[in-house]
C-alpha cells in the first residue's frame, strides 16, 4: 500500500541543524515584495540590517527542515509527486524569530487522514535553539488517489465566513519576476520558473509559490492591523484555495476581532478567484 499511516506516524523524528542570518531574512522579505518604497521607514524594517525584524512566516524557509519533498520520503510514505498538493500551512510562534540563529529542527509525519478519494499528510517541524522552542510548523499535504484506507477523516480546516464588511481591504501587486526571486530562499521547484515544465503541469505559465502568497498576506496583516509589530503574531494558518500568476494583483480582505484577524485572498484580474481561504492570524 502506498501509504502505511501507522508506520509513517510511528517513525522517529528526523533532526537537522539549521542556521540563518540577516542575508537570509532580507532575501526572504524581498521575495515577498518588501522594500517599496525603498526609503520608507516601515519597509526598512524588512530590508535594512540595522533595522531588521523577522516576519514569522520566515519559518517556512528557515534552514532545510523536512519540507514537503522530504516528508514524502518518510517511512511508510510512497506516493506520486504529480498527485501532491500543498493544502494548508500552520505556524505557531513560541517567541520572536531572531535575525541570526542556529537551531535544531525535528520533523515527522504527525498525522495521516483519510478523506475518501485522497489522503492528507500533516508534516510537523519543531524548531528550538539553545534558549528553548522557537516555532512549530505544520504543512498539510493533499495526496490525490491515496484515500480510502479506512483511517480517521481528521478535523475540518474550514472557518465560518466572517460577518459584515471587512475592516480593511488592501491590494498587493505581484511582480513579474517575483517567483524567480522568492525561489532563491530555497524552493527550486521548476513549476515556478520554467514555462515548459509549467505547461506539463497543466498551466499556461509558471505560477507563484503558495508560500510566497502566504508570506505576502501576513506582511499585509502585520503592516495594516498590527502596527508593523511582528512580535505580536502568535500563530498563522491558511488553506491554499487557488493559484497566483506573477504579474497579478492580490486583494486581501481583513476582518478584525479580539486577538485575531481573519483574511481572504483573491486574484483581482481573474474576477477575484480564491487564492487563500480559512486564514487566521492570532495575535497579542
Amino acid at each position: 500500500m502506498p501509504i502505511d499511516a501507522a508506520k509513517a506516524v510511528a517513525a522517529e523524528p528526523r533532526s537537522a541543524e539549521i542556521a540563518w542570518d540577516h542575508k537570509d531574512i532580507q532575501l526572504y522579505h524581498l521575495g515577498l515584495g518588501a522594500g517599496l518604497p525603498a526609503t520608507d521607514p516601515d519597509e526598512l524594517r524588512y530590508t535594512l540590517e540595522s533595522e531588521l525584524h523577522v516576519l514569522p512566516s520566515f519559518a517556512t524557509v528557515a534552514g532545510a527542515g523536512m519540507g514537503v519533498v522530504g516528508g514524502l520520503s518518510a517511512p511508510g510514505i510512497e506516493v506520486n509527486l504529480a498527485a501532491v498538493l500543498h493544502g494548508g500551512q500552520d505556524i505557531t510562534l513560541h517567541r520572536p524569530i531572531p535575525v541570526e540563529g542556529r537551531a535544531t529542527s525535528a520533523s515527522k509525519v504527525a498525522a495521516v487522514y483519510d478523506k475518501g478519494k485522497a489522503a492528507i499528510l500533516v508534516l510537523r517541524t519543531e524548531v528550538a535553539d539553545a534558549d528553548g522552542p522557537l516555532w512549530t510548523s505544520d504543512a498539510q499535504i493533499f495526496v490525490r488517489g491515496e484515500g480510502g484506507f479506512g483511517g480517521d477523516r481528521g478535523p475540518s480546516a474550514r472557518v465560518p465566513a466572517p460577518e459584515g464588511e471587512p475592516d480593511k481591504v488592501v491590494e498587493r501587486p505581484v511582480r513579474e519576476d517575483q517567483a524567480l526571486l522568492y525561489r532563491l530562499s530555497g524552493d527550486w521547484n521548476p513549476l515556478h520558473a520554467d514555462p515548459e515544465f509549467a505547461k506539463l503541469a497543466g498551466f499556461d505559465k509558471p505560477i507563484l509559490h503558495g508560500l510566497c502568497t502566504y508570506g505576502m498576506t501576513l506582511k499585509a496583516v502585520v503592516d495594516t492591523l498590527l502596527g508593523g509589530d511582528v512580535s505580536r503574531v502568535r500563530s498563522y494558518r491558511t488553506r491554499f484555495a487557488g493559484i497566483v500568476f506573477p504579474g497579478e494583483t492580490l486583494r486581501i480582505r481583513m476582518w478584525r476581532t479580539e486577538g485575531r484577524v481573519q483574511a481572504t485572498v483573491t486574484a483581482v484580474e481573474r474576477d477575484d478567484a480564491p487564492v487563500l481561504a480559512d486564514t487566521i492570524v492570532e495575535h497579542s
